[in-house]
């Protein structure tokens, strides 16, 4: 197995609070894409939006939220009732099962109201630690650092993570380069960059951090460097 590099950041450090200053001004405003008004929507929403695009979830949760409001209302619901209102985000028969189990979770142990602690969140059917973060960070206010494929690639090939695909110890390494307070946000602007700039083949020219970028001082450079073909 090949050895990891340690990440560039390791700590709470000047250069990672100056790496998320300058993606921050990048991508201002960072917020999650869903749409929601309360805990209960954004769950919904995050577990729709597993291998689906965030755009796609939010036009088909305005007529899901109007049938089923509340996780009580939701916990009614049948299988073939649900099954065809969320087919559009795609894995429809198991996100429905999970919606459904979740929803009674909630209404059976939590009298009905979304919990607001990791450790109760990751406790309910479909729901994991990613999910769980963003609730708390979005929903909630509380502190927690989304860990998703955007996440783990951007964070690796900066240097902030060591790590492209153990999202728990990517979680681990960010956390602990910025204060609590800035976690939430800080996932956030990560998803922007790799949906918008550190894409899988990266638009490196447009990144507000390639000077400090790891993939781009070992690959990046070269790869600018090409010249465009001519037609």
């Amino acid at each position: 197995m090949a050895k990891r590099a340690a990440p560039l950041t390791a700590g709470r450090t000047p250069a990672a609070a100056r790496i998320f200053d300058k993606l921050e001004g990048q991508h201002p405003g960072a917020w999650t894409e869903l749409a929601f008004t309360n805990a209960y929507e954004l769950l919904v929403a995050t577990i729709l939006s597993a291998q689906c695009t965030d755009a796609r979830v939010n036009q088909v949760t305005p007529a899901l939220f109007a049938r089923y409001p509340t996780a009580a209302a939701l916990a009614k619901a049948t299988q073939d009732e649900l099954e065809p209102q969320i087919q559009a985000t795609g894995f429809f028969r198991m996100k429905s099962k999970s919606l459904r189990t979740m929803a009674q979770a909630v209404v059976d142990q939590h009298d009905g109201q979304i919990p607001n602690t990791m450790e109760q969140l990751v406790k309910l059917p479909g729901v994991g630690r990613k999910t769980a973060n963003v609730v708390l960070g979005h929903a909630f206010g509380i502190p927690g650092l989304p860990v998703d494929r955007h996440v783990l690639r951007v964070a690796n090939r900066i240097g902030l993570s060591s790590t492209a695909d153990d999202a728990v110890e990517a979680e681990k390494q960010l956390t602990s380069t910025l204060p609590p307070e800035r976690w939430t946000k800080a996932s956030d602007t990560l998803i922007l960059h790799g949906r918008r700039i550190c894409r899988p083949k990266p638009l490196c020219d447009r990144c507000a951090v390639r000077d400090e970028c790891r993939y781009y001082r070992q690959l990046g450079a070269k790869a600018s460097a090409r010249k465009p073909r001519t037609k």
